[in-house]
């Protein structure tokens, strides 16, 4: 039939159109055909869309790291974000060694110096932990996210117009070069009418991807604002973390401040100095027990004589039996030594109530 026959002349054409256009690409590539070349604006928006992509790339996939270490995680969180289901919820690394030591610390006694210690660094190891949650969700949403967006959204797009530039150039060369061969005038006449059209096709196809280029420079301002928008969740992320730190070497540092030597060594062997007094005490705040040559100077006088000292008292304190005395935080004692005693104790009094108090919960008051 007349369609059918319509139908094998248009399909025979393309295919030749198609051979054509391939054979141009081959020579091209050989050296055996002219290149029409895009102008020097366009080539410069097209290598600037290269670097924004291949940089953005690298930017976002290495915060992806900073932000989550472990590559099975982010395998994981991919595929959830993959399949458009929540991952599950897991403790991250400071969450986790918290509660280690919370529970190390309960085991051990929230009573003793030690067990107190490990309690109180392994709540603020959870704060830490906390906060490390919000710093990712911050970043990933106005961070990550239109990072994500222009890699596959916009430059997917100028990919496409960018490929289908090319192929109207190929097109536009093909007639070209059909036109040069032509020999009789109808032939001429008809690749003329061709060059036109591919020309005017090619033409319209870069001024549609230089249009798109040009919106790298809006994409460059966007992300500036985005990264503006990451820089100031770190800030805030690191300055929680500093607090949190400063407010539990305070603590730390509020017990007596006692020098303790190396297991390997005698107690006479003088402790390397340290910079700084806050570090010091810190160290010296994880250690339950206190030796007779190594208790500070006011708690030794105190041991020597038979007076009596005020003392505040650091940390609550339970009674493990009916010769000790339970403590409140910040309430002020009587406290003395006897005869005998043990020399990480002293007794304490409070109004008609006495017993032994342990010397790393007090604070002596001048």
């Amino acid at each position: 039939s007349d369609c059918f026959k319509f139908f094998l002349e248009n399909y025979f054409y393309e295919l030749s159109i198609f051979n054509l256009t391939n054979l141009q690409f081959t020579e091209e590539k050989l050296g055996q055909a002219e290149k029409t070349e895009l102008d020097a604006h366009l080539e410069n928006l097209l290598s600037k869309a290269e670097c924004t992509k291949l940089w953005t790339e690298k930017i976002m996939k290495q915060t992806e790291v900073l932000l989550q270490p472990n590559p099975n995680a982010r395998i994981e969180e991919f595929v959830y974000e993959k399949l458009d289901r929540k991952a599950p919820s897991r403790m991250n690394n400071p969450e986790l060694l918290g509660q280690y030591m919370i529970d190390a610390g309960n085991e051990f006694g929230p009573g003793t110096a030690y067990g107190n210690a490990l309690i109180k660094c392994g709540e603020t190891q959870k704060r830490i932990g906390a906060a490390d949650r919000e710093l990712i969700q911050t970043s990933a949403i106005n961070f990550l996210t239109p990072l994500r967006n222009f890699i596959e959204g916009d430059y997917k797009t100028i990919t496409k117009e960018r490929k289908l530039l090319q192929n109207k150039r190929l097109d536009l060369d093909a007639a070209k070069t059909r036109l040069k061969k032509a020999k009789v005038a109808e032939a001429r006449a008809a690749s003329e009418q061709e060059v036109r059209i591919t020309q005017s096709e090619f033409d319209r196809q870069a001024e549609i991807t230089r249009l798109l280029l040009e919106g790298i420079s809006s994409t460059h301002a966007h992300h500036l604002r985005c990264l503006n928008d990451f820089v100031e969740a770190q800030m805030t992320y690191y300055a929680q973390c500093y607090q949190y730190m400063l407010d539990l070497q305070k603590q730390l540092g509020s017990f007596p401040s006692t020098f303790l030597s190396n297991n390997n060594q005698s107690s006479t062997t003088p402790v390397q100095s340290v910079s700084s007094p806050s570090v010091l005490a810190s160290a010296s705040a994880s250690l339950p027990s206190v030796s007779n040559s190594m208790v500070t100077s006011g708690l030794s006088e105190l041991k020597s004589s038979s007076g009596s000292r005020k003392a505040r008292v650091l940390y609550d304190y339970d009674a493990a039996n009916s010769s000790e005395l339970s403590l409140l935080a910040d309430e002020v004692i009587t406290v003395y030594s006897i005869p005998g005693m043990d020399s990480d104790w002293l007794m304490g009094e409070r109004g008609n109530q006495k017993g032994k108090v342990p010397i790393t919960y007090l604070e002596l008051l001048n």
